[in-house]
């Protein structure tokens, strides 16, 4: 049973109003009686929040509970998720995907804006798009969006580090959400946000400590430790990309990740191990895309493949592991959901090998839309503390 603190009678309202607002996010609807069991509050203590929250507007009836007699008793109170409304931006090379949700998270509506070369106007319709999908959920005004786009995101300032590697339209995104009245933006490095889905949503849900490990086109990761996302002094924790690692042809520099981590475990390298192995890769684009090729190798079983994939991915792991003991690694990414459960185990078992700590391996499990979902989840968070008040 939760019970609230003792406090001042202003604080402990507050507190007490933050705990059944958390209680009716994370449950659903609740009766009075649901809240002074789940709370320890006394039967007045709940009907004054009760009728506090109803006069601010985040809490409503929402039925009667068939398990009682009919009466005040028996009313279920929820919260009002139309209190506000949220989005997410998932930002990337080939374009833009987006969600708009309402306070509970629950997604409204979708919209996913293509980029085309050399694309002059993307930022112009993304917000357009944004505009619409609000529109189509119904919500006059958007109070929180939370963008996930690669690169650093300085902690201090919340902008984003462009080594002018990135294209123009992500700054003029940017610039053109911050200037929606009204509507807090907040800008957070795309892999932590994976990280955040599969914390809160996916895959590790269950552990306060844990590392995501992103293989995609590039690699990254994100640390969760004491339940807490990690993002060190300039934005940097988790530029896995960037570490120096047995088996390629020289050193990464401040400027580029050729030579790290990246270069045994991105999409390119992944490809031309598959070729080495005589394993047919798809030719898509310009760049080599890894997640099919590893998705037939899991369901053909090419263990010589899978194994060597397997031995470069725990390189990358155990340095993870030996420096922060996270206890638990999550493959994410388009080529660890691809390799499922087996290219995990295989995983575990070689980093077994390689660090003195027990770490458990999984597969992510907040999908292809890592990303968003994280998003969506962020801009919850931070759209429910300035409403409900607290940390």
């Amino acid at each position: 049973m939760t019970t609230a603190r003792t406090a001042t009678p202003s604080t402990a309202r507050a507190i007490n109003d933050r705990l059944a607002l958390d209680l009716l996010l994370e449950r659903g609807p609740l009766t009075a009686s649901d809240l002074r069991a789940l709370t320890g509050l006394s039967r007045p203590t709940v009907a004054d929040l009760l009728e506090r929250l109803q006069r601010g507007g985040l809490v409503a009836v929402a039925g009667e509970s068939g398990e009682q007699r009919r009466g005040p008793n028996a009313r279920l109170y929820a919260l009002a998720a139309d209190r506000a409304h949220l989005a997410g931006i998932d930002i990337r090379s080939s374009g833009v995907g987006l969600v708009v949700a309402d306070l509970a998270g629950r997604t409204l509506a979708t919209a996913r804006v293509p980029a085309a070369p050399q694309d002059q106007d993307l930022a112009e319709r993304t917000v357009k798009a944004l505009a619409e999908a609000a529109a189509e959920a119904g919500a006059a005004h958007l109070h929180t969006v939370a963008v996930g786009a690669p690169g650093l995101v300085d902690p201090a300032t919340g902008e984003l580090a462009n080594s002018g590697k990135l294209p123009r339209w992500h700054t003029e995104l940017l610039a053109a959400l911050r200037s929606r009245p009204g509507t807090d933006v907040i800008l957070e490095n795309e892999v932590n946000l994976a990280g955040v889905a599969e914390h809160r949503v996916g895959a590790a849900r269950d552990r306060e400590d844990f590392a995501l490990l992103w293989l995609g086109h590039g690699t990254g990761a994100a640390v969760v430790l004491g339940g807490r996302l990690r993002r060190g002094a300039s934005g940097g924790t988790g530029e896995i990309g960037f570490l120096p690692v047995p088996g390629t042809v020289g050193l990464p520099s401040a400027t580029g990740c050729e030579g790290g981590f990246h270069s045994l475990a991105g999409s390119a390298a992944i490809c031309a191990l598959a070729r080495r192995h005589g394993l047919p890769v798809p030719e898509r684009g310009p760049q080599p895309h890894a997640e099919p090729v590893v998705r037939d190798a899991a369901g053909a079983g090419a263990d010589a493949f899978l194994d060597e994939l397997a031995e470069r991915i725990a390189i990358g792991a155990a340095a993870i592991c030996v420096v922060l003991d996270p206890g638990c690694v999550v493959l994410g990414g388009e080529v660890g959901r691809a390799g499922g459960p087996d290219l995990a185990a295989r995983v575990e078992r070689r980093l077994a090998g390689l660090s003195p700590f027990r770490t458990e391996v999984r597969v992510g499990a907040a999908g292809g839309g890592a990303v968003l979902a994280g998003a969506v989840v962020a801009a919850g968070d931070a759209a429910r503390r300035d409403l409900f008040g607290g940390d």
